[in-house]
């Protein structure tokens, strides 16, 4: 490790075969978390290459528990976090709003390492139990059409870098990887990027893999569609710039989309959206992110449509039924 950060120092790039060998290494607890807290450093300093990225990658997938769900056409959406807002659980609400509207998703999460609470605290404020059995999650698709995978059980490395990147709290490669690396290997994903030259450098990763994609990001720095200005979204055929207003609804503060000071906090946020009781500001920037998750799966509907579907998902009660029925299987 200490040649290898050496040459990072000195601002080389790691090729795609070094890159791979040491996420592996990683994972089997060969460096100390000193050694891993200067690295993650390295990449908070300059960007991450092609190349690394696919290697860091293909190290993580060979190593990880699979996960068969290929009979359901599945979305996952996710953020990279690391933006700093501290926004409540806006992708995860957005995965069951979908599910409400008749799509099937593999929500691939985790434990909060740069905000309060990440997907896989809030399942757990909803007395979730995390597993890798398939026929659970195959039951849970039929039932509510919504499967949760908590990444360190499916992801070894992730595990073993766990208290570094709590103990420092800031954002990392590994950020970056998580949404590259679900086990089930989604067909479609929308993805929200903290920033500008992140989004390109995951058009080209998708382009690689294959997948149908959006990749989207508030310009005024969130890594989803936050609706406080104009935001900008990446699919394989375009790229677009829009306002809130070009959807029709209203512009939000940064203030309105706080997560809270505990994962409790974010947890009564998240289950006021799913009740409908949110604010309206809570209730429009879910409803955006979900209706072009939803634009991902069958890009030849309009985005005033797939609002409409969102939107009736939360205001008739199916997204809270899907809610209801996927706490069912998974308490």
């Amino acid at each position: 490790m200490k040649q290898i950060l050496y040459r990072l120092f000195e601002h080389q790039y790691l090729c795609r075969d070094e890159a791979r060998t040491l996420l592996q290494n990683i994972a089997e607890h060969r460096y100390n978390e000193s050694q891993i807290a200067s690295l993650i450093t390295v990449f908070l300093m300059r960007s991450i290459s092609t190349d690394e990225l696919g290697g860091f990658r293909d190290a993580l997938l060979d190593m990880s528990l699979r996960v068969d769900l290929s009979d359901y056409p599945f979305i996952d959406i996710v953020g990279t976090g690391g933006d700093g807002k501290n926004t409540f659980n806006i992708s995860t609400a957005a995965c069951f709003t979908l599910a409400g509207a008749g799509y099937h998703v593999v929500k691939h999460g985790n434990y909060g390492a740069t905000s309060v609470s990440g997907a896989s605290n809030v399942m757990e404020q909803h007395g979730v139990k995390f597993t890798t059995d398939t026929d659970v999650m195959r039951r849970s698709m039929d039932a509510s059409r919504i499967a949760y995978l908590h990444a360190p059980l499916f992801n070894p490395a992730l595990k073993a870098v766990a208290p570094v990147r709590r103990n420092l709290a800031v954002r990392s490669f590994f950020n970056i990887l998580g949404p590259l690396v679900n086990p089930a290997h989604p067909p479609y994903q929308l993805l929200g990027v903290y920033n500008l030259p992140l989004a390109r450098l995951y058009t080209y990763a998708y382009q690689e893999i294959g997948l149908r994609f959006g990749v989207v990001h508030s310009l005024d720095g969130y890594d989803e569609i936050s609706l406080t200005g104009e935001f900008k979204v990446a699919l394989p055929d375009r790229e677009k710039i829009y306002t809130p207003e070009m959807l029709n609804l209203p512009r939000t503060r940064e203030v309105d989309l706080f997560g809270g000071d505990t994962p409790a906090d974010a947890a009564r946020i998240f289950d006021a959206v799913m009740h409908n009781t949110a604010t309206p500001a809570q209730r429009n920037c879910v409803l955006a992110n979900a209706a072009f998750a939803i634009q991902v799966i069958c890009p030849e509907k309009k985005i005033d449509a797939c609002l409409a579907e969102a939107r009736e998902s939360l205001a008739g009660g199916k997204a809270l039924n899907a809610l209801k029925k996927f706490i069912e299987i998974n308490g």
